[in-house]
């Protein structure tokens, strides 16, 4: 599966304003992060902006559903929601949105490298 660049190159201007949105690519999609916070996955031709207990219930009242795959059979689901319709084409939604899941972002636990 395909990273679509269009949502990255549409993420990238409508953040352009409040910072540099860069990508590393990983399984089929690509991870974005706002000025090296991760915020955001690019896969299913979708954008997902990363969420926590501190935003669900924000994200639940959007109806922003839970990204979910399947791995041995079983369906697991991580901690991101699909962004919202109106970030596909509002600069300021989009900056409403990923500023949330930024904000989530700078509240995960950092992740230490295995030796």
């Amino acid at each position: 599966m395909a990273v679509d660049q269009g949502i990255v190159e549409w993420v990238r201007e409508a953040l352009e304003p409040i910072g540099s949105v860069t990508l590393r690519r990983m399984m089929g999609g690509a991870t974005l992060y706002l000025d090296g916070t991760v915020f955001a996955l690019v896969t299913q031709d979708a954008l997902w902006f990363k969420a926590d207990a501190q935003s669900d219930a924000l994200w639940d009242d959007a109806g922003s559903e839970r990204f979910t795959y399947e791995a041995a059979g079983t369906v697991k689901s991580m901690n991101y929601r699909r962004a919202p319709s109106d970030v596909y084409d509002d600069p300021e939604a989009m900056q409403k949105w990923a500023a949330l899941a930024v904000a989530a972002g700078q509240r995960a636990p950092i992740k230490r490298k295995r030796r």
